[in-house]
Formats: C-alpha cells, structure tokens, sequence
C-alpha cells in the first residue's frame, strides 16, 4: 500500500505543478501533508517537517546569500567591463559573435539564475544579431545551453535540488562534476564557433563601423518597463536576479505574450532595451578590483572546501554589502532589492522539507525503491548512476526540477542503493539533462530569452533540442571517462 500511494503522491505532485494548477511551493506542502494524513502518519507530520527543515537549512542559507551576493556584484558594475570586453572582441564577426554569446552567457550564469543571464545575454548581443542580419535563434540556442551547463553551480538550482532530496553536501556533488561540466562547456564554445562559421559563410564580415557605428560600447543588460523577467531558478532552480538591471530595481518579468511562448512582445525597435546607466548609484567603479578579487577567492575557497558553502556565502555577502554600501540606508536598499528572490528560493527550499520529510519518514520512498529495484533487470543495478544520466535528459526536459529532483532522484538512489551505487554519484548522473532542461517549456525563464530575442518558442525548440540533447551526452560521456559518475 505504502508504494502505491508513494507513486500516487509523486503523481500528484507532477501532475499539479506541470498542469500549473497549484504552485510548486503549494504542492511540496500540501500534497506530501494529505497523503501523510492518508497512510495514518499525520500525528508525526510535525517531526517528519522539522527534521527535513533542519536537513535543508544549509542549503536555504547558502542560497539566500548567494542570491544577494551576486545580486550585488550585478548592482555595482562587476559584469560591465566583461560584456564591453565580449561586444569589442565580436567586432562585426558573426562567427565571434556567436563564440561572444556562449562565453558571455557562461560567465553571467554565476549569478545563478537564468532569467538574469538571459536578459544581459539577450540585451548585449542582440543589437549586433539584427545589425548583422544573422539568425537569431543561433543566439537563443547557444545562450540555452551554455547556461545550462553553467546551471549546475551549487547556488544556481539542480545542485542544490539534488543535494536537498538525497541529504549530502552541494559540493560533494559540484566539485568532483567540474572536469565533466568543463568539456560541456568546451563542446558549447566548439558547438558555437561552428554555428558561426556557418553564419559567417551566409553572411560574410562586416566591419565594426558598418555596424556599430551608432553604439559601439553601450552595454545593455536589462528590460525596458513592461517587460520583467521571472524567478528563473526553479526549472529548475529559482534563483537570484540580480536586481540591478539599469536602476537597481528588481529585474522585470516577461510580458504577457512572452510567458505564452508566442515569441516576444509586440515591438518595433530596439527601444526597450534599456542601457545601463554609466552614472547610476549603485555602480561602485573604485570597487571594481576589490569586488573581482573577492569573487575569485569566494570561488576558489568554495572549490577547495575551505569552510562549508553557506558560511563563505554568508561572509561574501556581508563584506561586499559592508564595504561596498558603508552607509545602513543603502545596504537596506540592497536587502530588499534582492528580498523576493530571497524569499521566494528560501521557501521553496523549507517547502521540500516537507515533500522529502513525508516521503523518507512515512516510509514510501523505501518501499518504492524497493519495487523498483525489484524491476531493475540485474544486468542494470551496478549502472543505476548511467540510466539516471541517461533518464535525466527526458525527465528534466517534461517535468520542472522541483518534480525530477524531489520526486524521482530520491527513488532512483534508494534503487541504486541497493546494488552499491552511492546516492553521490547518483546526484552527479542527475544534473546531466540540464543543459536540454533550460529549453524546456516549463522553464519561466525560457520565455524571457524568446520574447526578448523576439524568436518563436517553437523556432527555438526545433533548433536547440538536439544540440542541448547532444551537449548533455557529451557531460555524461565525460564523466563516465573521467570516473565521476
């Protein structure tokens, strides 16, 4: 009985958010909470809930100081000379520009979030995109799926998901990943300088004056009015984003037939770009070497294990806030800039609490696991990280992150379990579908890169699956060769 209704839970589940009939957050509290009631276990709902709440709170704690970390290096300019840097290295090359928008969306997805990155991506290189007369769905493709790979850093979603629904630690998962995630993103940078070199056979080169005469250095990162971009993290991964587009406001979300996936917003022109502003308050340019500084060694002490994630996202955020912001009006002014996003990652993560608490304390998932190994030809057992690789890439494309991470990751590692596949490496397996998933079109923050791109969400599936599909083969492949999954 306890199978069945485990099955029917994760149903639930599934059903209702891909429906969007309730929210994710909703559906991880309530569903779990009604079926803990059905199988006789709601007087001990209290205890399954707080010891998942204790389970999850690092990882809540590093999202929400990474979300205003990042958001604050956005907001005082550290990305601004890179996307200058990135426009004059394209010149009026397409095969450069395409190779531009890989690397630029590749190092915009520190921040995490994919609503963000699109939005700077988007707004950057779109002006040269139309100038040039080159294919805009090459754009949103290369920017999909560099962002994909780049998905999996410890604050940006999958990781954390992962490291939540199988209670380890986001860097034993991340760190050992690095070697595979890297060929990924080397094949995504060789995957775009072939695109481009088709786009340069189609269209020649141009010189930079024929081109970009009119706005040679403008950078351009955020939306105009209208237009706000949604808590991308969650397909998988709700996260950060960033705030600081122009005004230091909170980023837009997309407009109505952008959301529907219809390609963009009624538009004729260029204007609602907005470019940043080069005198705006937030922008700390005397900074700039101190805020670059502290970012390299945040990630350097986070890839070294020097001290948990959480507590070197907690001292970055307050040192960047305090140096950066020495006055308490402006730091405040930062905190709530980035205070929805917070909430919002941090509720998701304690609403798990409850999803996973119900399912390992009632019992379910072990008895689901059970079935399932009983299902595994015995062949397959000791491959159980391969087929959840494998089963990644459908999984995460047809279903949010919250659903494949919090309702099937956890069943596929007890399976593994028990033909002596660690539920580390069954994590690792797990995240090689995201560079497919940031096209998926239960991603929101998919619908911001079509609508500002002004591309068809069809046009764009057709042309990136595949190669999005191929890229995560190839992270699969390189962690199966380098040992790590």
């Amino acid at each position: 009985m306890l199978t069945i209704l485990g099955f029917v839970m994760i149903a639930t589940f599934l059903v209702l958010i891909m429906m969007k009939k309730m929210s994710p957050m909703g559906a991880l509290v309530l569903i779990p909470a009604l079926f803990c009631v059905l199988v006789g276990k709601g007087a001990h709902l209290g205890d399954y809930v707080l010891k998942g709440v204790g389970d999850l709170a690092p990882t809540a704690a590093m999202l929400m100081f990474a979300i205003i970390y990042f958001g604050v290096m956005i907001d005082v300019g550290l990305f601004d000379p890179i996307v200058r840097l990135i426009l004059r290295f394209c010149k009026a090359d397409p095969m450069r520009v395409v190779v531009g928008t890989a690397i630029l969306a590749a190092i915009v997805s520190l921040d995490g979030d994919g609503s963000t990155t699109f939005m700077i991506t988007v707004s950057a290189m779109v002006p040269l995109y139309r100038r040039l007369k080159m294919s805009l769905v090459v754009m949103t493709g290369v920017a999909a799926m560099a962002n994909g790979v780049m998905n999996t850093l410890p604050w940006g979603g999958p990781t954390a998901r992962a490291a939540a629904a199988l209670k380890v630690d986001a860097s034993d998962i991340f760190v050992p990943m690095i070697p595979a995630l890297a060929v990924g993103l080397l094949f995504v940078i060789a995957l775009s300088y072939g695109l481009g070199l088709r786009e340069r056979r189609r269209l020649g080169v141009l010189t930079l004056d024929e081109v970009t005469a009119d706005e040679p250095e403008q950078v351009l990162v955020g939306a105009g009015s209208g237009s706000k971009g949604a808590n991308g993290r969650q397909g998988g991964k709700a996260a950060p984003t960033g705030g600081g587009a122009g005004s230091g406001t909170d980023a837009e979300a997309p407009s109505t037939s952008a959301a529907k996936g219809s390609g963009a917003p009624d538009a004729s022109d260029d204007d609602e770009f907005k470019g940043l502003d080069p005198h705006r308050a937030t922008l700390r340019p005397k900074l700039y070497w101190f805020n670059a500084a502290l970012t390299v060694a945040l990630l350097a002490l986070m890839v070294t294990e020097t001290m948990p994630i959480p507590v070197l996202f907690l001292l970055a955020a307050a040192v960047a806030l305090t140096v950066n912001f020495p006055h308490m009006n402006d730091q405040k002014a930062r905190i709530a800039a980035h205070a929805e996003n917070v909430v919002n990652v941090s509720g998701m993560v304690f609403a798990a609490a409850v999803f996973t608490g119900v399912l390992t304390g009632t019992g379910m998932v072990e008895h689901m696991a059970r079935w399932l190994v009983d299902g595994v030809p015995e062949g397959m057992g000791p491959h159980m990280a391969v087929v959840t690789g494998v089963l990644s890439l459908p999984l995460t494309y047809f279903m949010s992150n919250d659903g494949f991470y919090f309702g099937i990751v956890p069943i596929l590692a007890e399976a593994g379990a028990a033909h002596g596949v660690s539920a580390l490496e069954i994590a690792r397996a797990s995240l090689v579908g995201q560079a497919l998933h940031m096209s998926s079109p239960l991603v929101p923050a998919v619908y911001v890169l079509v609508g500002m791109a002004k591309v068809e969400f069809g046009d764009h599936t057709r042309f990136t699956v595949k190669w999005a599909a191929l890229t995560s083969l190839v992270v699969l492949a390189a962690g199966l060769a380098f040992g790590i999954i």
